[in-house]
């Protein structure tokens, strides 16, 4: 089950189980201008499901974004993914709360999780909790979070190429969200996205 949630726009599924070699794949997307608490809730449930979850947010003025995310895996062999990448610019406020629990008895796990965040400005602020809770001893599990300004030394490169310094900062934000936006599968839809997401970088 593959889908794409524009918050503000998509009625968000909250909680789900996922069941023997089911496969789950969900892309959020949360544009600038807008404000929303984003509870997910998956319970892995079957051997053999496959459950991939990513994001991007872009807040550029006093927007507030949180994602609430919670994966069990009540079953073994069965693998999960969270991959969410944010900007945030202006005054706005953004938090990722991610949380992967494996039960005893669910052998046999891979689970990873990354919340990787970039700041536009001193006002800003981000925070990020990833969180895992193991029960089992053959997991292969990781998770991952970063926080930080665009980088002055890749901006320093392209001005040295002839590329305002405007355009390297957007060249730098796309290249930082598109590893979420490869996970669109449909190619017409990611296409589409990816405009508008330029869209909306170029105007933070």
């Amino acid at each position: 089950m593959s889908q794409v949630f524009i918050v503000g726009q998509s009625e968000l599924p909250g909680k789900v189980r996922v069941g023997r070699d089911e496969v789950l794949d969900w892309v959020f997307v949360v544009l600038p201008g807008v404000s929303a608490e984003i509870p997910l809730e998956i319970d892995i449930d079957g051997p053999g499901a496959e459950v991939s979850l990513a994001g991007l947010y872009l807040c550029g003025g006093d927007e507030r974004v949180q994602f609430d995310v919670a994966v069990r895996h009540n079953a073994g062999d069965s693998h999960s993914r969270q991959f969410f990448n944010g900007i945030a610019g202006g005054r706005s406020r953004a938090a990722f709360h991610g949380r992967i629990l494996v039960r005893p008895d669910a052998q046999r796990i891979r689970a990873f999780q990354e919340n990787h965040n970039i700041l536009l400005s001193e006002e800003a602020r981000v925070e990020t909790t990833p969180q895992l809770e193991i029960y089992a001893d053959d997991v292969e599990c990781s998770h991952g979070a970063t926080t930080g300004f665009l980088n002055q030394e890749e901006q320093f490169y392209m001005r040295s190429r002839g590329i305002p310094e405007s355009e390297a900062r957007v060249l730098q934000m796309i290249s930082f969200l598109s590893p979420v936006l490869a996970r669109v599968s449909d190619p017409a839809e990611r296409e589409r996205l990816s405009r508008e997401v330029e869209a909306a970088v170029r105007s933070l």
